[in-house]
């Protein structure tokens, strides 16, 4: 609880940005509201001092100082009347400006920047000549539209011209050959793969983005095609097949000292919407089970206030974009992780000095903050109303705060622990595989919200739990609630509202 809610308010009201959710951002929803009765002196200074230091006009005039301003800032304002009104005005709308360019470039690095990866997707993978195929000058069969859907690509709908439209909505465009995924690289029109091509317009290489792994889209035009839904977890996406179709793995070989079979056994295993991060790290293929070790894919949105990343709470958002962008991605860039020398825990990290990446050009580090941004600005998709049944979601509210004590941890609005949000296995009744292989030992209470975007593939990090149902009999029985079969069944409904 913000130490500001204790405090008496006069008004809360939207401040400063606003956030259009027709498909692109047209301001950041980072503040969407502040305390009006708040001078600012907590947490580090407040949305309300600041704004009212600047001469803004978000809230009431205030007679207690802001952070950043001079003494009694409302009454100076008052005092300065429509001249600094005027002033402030035009400060505001210049800040306004400046993190519009913010989120229009971490926007930009979030959909379409490889950070130099594509040295190790083209250069040492080859993966550019599976996508050609042996007609083409590459290898093997080639990646068709068809099989590249079939393996969770998606199209952006919005880089395709008339032309190319009119052509797959009347068939004269042929989907069943690579020739025709060439194309759709050339209009950059492949979410999250990048292609490049030289002055004869041979594709060369290619590269990835984080779009890959944390957009889709909408099919509003056909299955795997339509407009871009940045930030949601592309369960789609089989990432271990499409590793798996490289001409040449022995980047992978190497690293983790095996044979080229056994690669491709743990690639083939990881299916739709699954990637493990920690298999650079630890070596852990599979689970003592023998289920895989990769785990879902995590939506990009709803970090505003939550305070650690991933499943396993690695890192801030920051920290995990830049491990992602320098060791998963294989960017050129700068990244530091003394964790990972610890030869016991991560022995083939720590063998590799994965820890301490400093790349002779950095094409990483000056993105972060831009892409942080934008990742904060992404709103949480609302799931339709014919999603969930509306009276027995209600009902589950009431039980989610009481009887079910799933706000124990899953606090609102957030829907996780504002602070520290980590528990051991112990004390959520499952395995500690994958938390072990975290620095901290421990799972991170992930955030509930939008539930209804990470159906697919089921639940929790590793998908262990298929429904909405498993999840809550598990909790039923783990911590002897004693739910009645009509109370899972509210309480399911309500999740689905999220």
């Amino acid at each position: 609880m913000d130490a500001r809610d204790s405090k008496p308010s006069t008004e809360r009201r939207p401040t400063l940005f606003h956030l259009a959710t027709t498909g692109a951002l047209a301001a950041a929803a980072i503040f969407a509201m502040v305390d009006c009765g708040d001078n600012g002196d907590d947490d580090g200074g407040s949305n309300n001092g600041n704004a009212t230091a600047n001469g803004g006009s978000n809230c009431p005039p205030s007679t207690t100082n802001g952070t950043g301003g001079s003494p009694s800032t409302g009454g100076s304002a008052a005092a300065g009347g429509a001249a600094q009104g005027g002033a402030g005005g035009a400060q505001a709308d210049a800040f306004i400006q400046q993190v519009q360019v913010r989120l229009d470039a971490g926007r930009e690095t979030f959909r379409y920047d490889t950070f130099g990866d594509e040295a190790f997707w083209g250069g040492e993978l080859r993966l550019h000549d599976a996508i050609k195929g042996e007609t083409l000058g590459g290898v093997g069969p080639g990646v068709s539209p068809t099989t590249a859907i079939e393996l969770g690509l998606k199209v952006d709908q919005d880089a395709l011209p008339t032309d190319i439209v009119t052509g797959i909505e009347n068939g004269t465009i042929d989907l069943s050959g690579p020739a025709t995924t060439i194309a759709l690289l050339q209009l950059n029109a492949v979410v999250g793969v990048t292609g490049f091509f030289d002055a004869d317009g041979d594709l060369t290489s290619m590269g990835i983005q984080c779009a890959l792994c944390h957009s889709t889209v909408d099919e509003a035009f056909a299955p795997g095609i339509g407009h871009r839904l940045d930030g949601w977890p592309n369960r789609d996406l089989n990432v271990g097949a499409i590793i798996a179709a490289a001409p040449d793995l022995s980047a992978f070989t190497d690293l983790l000292g095996v044979d080229d079979a056994t690669v491709r056994t743990v690639l083939d295993s990881w299916g739709a919407g699954k990637f493990d991060a920690e298999l650079i790290l630890d070596g852990k293929a599979f689970r003592p089970d023998g289920g895989t070790a990769a785990t879902l894919m995590p939506p990009a949105f709803g970090q505003s206030g939550v305070n650690l990343h991933t499943y396993s709470g690695w890192g801030s958002t920051t920290h995990w974009n830049g491990f992602v962008a320098n060791l998963e991605m294989h960017g050129k860039g700068t990244f530091y992780d003394p964790r990972l020398d610890d030869p016991d825990k991560f022995p083939i990290a720590a063998a590799n000095q994965l820890g301490h990446i400093k790349a002779d050009e950095d094409l990483v580090s000056g993105k972060l903050a831009d892409l942080h941004l934008y990742q904060l600005a992404l709103a949480v998709p609302t799931p339709p109303t014919n999603h969930f049944d509306s009276v027995q979601a209600m009902q589950g509210a009431s039980l989610f705060i009481g009887k079910a004590q799933c706000a124990n941890c899953h606090v609102p609005p957030l829907f996780t622990e504002p602070g520290w949000n980590m528990h051991t296995a112990e004390e959520i009744g499952i395995d500690d595989f994958q938390a072990t292989r975290a620095p901290d030992n421990r799972y991170r209470t992930t955030s509930l919200r939008a539930l209804f975007v990470r159906e697919k593939g089921g639940f929790y990090h590793d998908g262990r739990f298929p429904t909405y149902a498993d999840v809550i009999d598990h909790y039923d029985t783990f911590f002897n609630l004693q739910l009645t079969a009509d109370e899972k069944l509210a309480l399911a409904e309500y999740l689905k509202s999220l």
